[in-house]
């Protein structure tokens, strides 16, 4: 395990590689073993070879016991490796870790008073073979967190090219119709999150669906979800007001 970046890692040249980040609780690395088994996935689908996985998941116990605060992020990035210029990753190993730890933000408002939420106008690029993966190529991310700032909201709702509701900017969109709850299907863009699957093995009847920006008109409540913040509600779409008290009731259903 390193800290230390190598300038010619895949990671830092290319994004060749992926990532996932941990909420530390109370010392403990809450949803590790979903964690882990997007890892595990997400390497076998960008055939980076991984030799040790009980390392890495020592590695991380070792890091949070390191640490002075029992809450905190804990990030793990997983590079393709270090090698000669170029974008053939022939011959390149062993993959490179890295292991980092940050404090932890207080979601405690969005969560009590929800979140404004707006249309991006950005849309994700599709690609299935990358959809659902957190890889390290996030500038599109970056891009939408920008217009987020400079629109004044807390966060967008993002579709993909193809014109369906993907996502939001780092978190995964539940939506809620006619007493039914949904979530996008994310096969064509959109990162698979760790809390999205704990969400759906907690509530079996929620529908995964591909709902283009008219679907949305039926919509009445909305919850934002990711490892870090858990579920948020949602206040406001594109300033008209959403169910906050039913979006609420839902989350601390999922998360009690």
């Amino acid at each position: 395990m390193t800290n230390i970046i190598n300038p010619n890692d895949r990671c830092f040249l290319y994004g060749d590689g992926f990532f996932s980040t941990i909420r530390v609780t109370d010392g403990v690395a809450e949803l590790w073993p979903l964690h882990l088994s997007r890892l595990q996935y997400t390497a076998e689908q960008l055939a980076i070879k991984i030799a040790d996985w009980d390392l890495i998941s020592s590695a991380v116990l070792n890091a949070i016991a390191a640490q002075n605060t029992d809450n905190a992020v804990l990030k793990i990035q997983i590079s393709r490796g270090s090698g000669n210029r170029g974008y053939s990753p022939a011959g390149i190993a062993p993959a490179s870790i890295y292991i980092s730890m940050s404090t932890l933000p207080d979601y405690s408002r969005w969560q009590q008073r929800g979140v404004t939420l707006a249309l991006a106008e950005l849309q994700l690029a599709v690609q299935p073979l990358l959809a659902g993966l957190k890889h390290c190529n996030r500038l599109e991310q970056v891009l939408l967190k920008q217009q987020a700032i400079s629109r004044g909201v807390d966060d967008l709702l993002v579709c993909d090219q193809q014109g369906y509701v993907t996502e939001a900017i780092a978190a995964n969109l539940f939506l809620h119709r006619q007493g039914h709850w949904y979530t996008p299907e994310l096969k064509r863009a959109g990162v698979a999150g760790v809390m999205r699957s704990y969400v759906l093995s907690r509530d079996p009847d929620i529908e995964q669906v591909n709902w283009r920006l008219p679907e949305l008109n039926k919509v009445d409540a909305m919850v934002l979800t990711n490892a870090l913040m858990g579920a948020v509600p949602v206040q406001s779409y594109n300033k008209q007001p959403l169910d906050l008290a039913l979006a609420k009731t839902w989350c601390n259903k999922l998360l009690c």
